[in-house]
């Protein structure tokens, strides 16, 4: 199984000049909106999806964006460079999520309560550990990708799905089946593209935070809460709330403060349903 994984990641094309332009713009100090428009709009794709999720339930904008630059100015720099790298890693895996019975508009619907989740979480108490894990939140269930192209290639689809139909956790379902956790497949992805060491570090180690590295622990803890609540098979459901509630007391983190975000967007979805 390991060997099958190794090979869908070595067979990934290399990243396009987008994401190495974003990745150059991302490590810079001082980022200015202009320079990442300039970036972005060589792209239709992230174009697209900036476009979409601007205007998704997600925000609920009083009126339509319609520019990639009013885009930026409304979701931040940050957010926008996680659509953007989001769209582009999606695009190039080139493969769909039937096993998970959901197609690419939910799993970018969950990447997006993702970062969501974190904006609303943390943008109050801690800015700079906000902005840090926009990325990581938005793009750790990329592994998900490979995952569905290795449960179909082992006949394992149906299995998978009475997995997911009686309830089972996901990430050990996923586990259970191929045999590594979405975070380790997702993280050596990254890794193989040669993204931030920071970035595949903090996903890599989501489940088991105890064994994070020094200063990636809480990090981590964040993450794998935030991963429990935006399930793409069922965002916010009842029972992953009241887990990530539960997680997220266990971890000592704030737990008033997501409550409160996790009431905030629920309400803002169904206002907009």
């Amino acid at each position: 199984m390991k060997d099958m994984i190794i090979d869908k990641i070595d067979s990934l094309p290399p990243l396009p000049k987008s994401v190495i332009e974003i990745e150059e713009f991302r490590s810079l100090p001082e980022k200015e909106p202009l320079d990442l428009l300039k970036i972005i709009e060589q792209d239709p794709l992230i174009i697209t999806s900036l476009l979409r999720v601007a205007n998704s339930a997600m925000f609920g904008f009083r009126s339509a964006v319609e520019t990639p630059s009013r885009a930026i100015n409304l979701l931040g720099i940050n957010f926008t460079i996680s659509v953007a790298l989001g769209t582009v890693v999606q695009d190039l895996i080139k493969s769909d999520l039937k096993p998970y019975g959901v197609g690419i508009d939910a799993f970018l619907n969950s990447c997006n309560l993702s970062s969501t989740i974190v904006n609303k979480w943390l943008g109050a108490s801690n800015f700079d550990l906000k902005e840090e894990l926009l990325l990581p939140a938005f793009l750790q269930e990329t592994g998900k990708f490979i995952i569905a192209e290795l449960i179909i290639e082992l006949e394992k689809e149906e299995e998978f799905k009475e997995g997911i139909a009686q309830g089972k956790h996901l990430a050990t379902l996923e586990r259970t089946l191929v045999g590594h956790s979405c975070s380790t497949i997702t993280a050596n992805i990254f890794k193989h593209w040669k993204l931030s060491p920071n970035l595949v570090t903090a996903i890599g180690y989501v489940g088991h935070p105890d064994k994070a590295p020094t200063g990636f622990k809480e990090k981590v803890q964040i993450l794998e809460i935030v991963k429990i609540l935006s399930n793409l098979t069922a965002p916010l459901s009842d029972d992953n709330v009241e887990l990530g509630l539960k997680k997220c007391k266990e971890y000592g983190l704030d737990v008033a403060a997501l409550s409160s975000a996790i009431e905030g967007i629920k309400t803002k979805i169904e206002d907009e349903a």
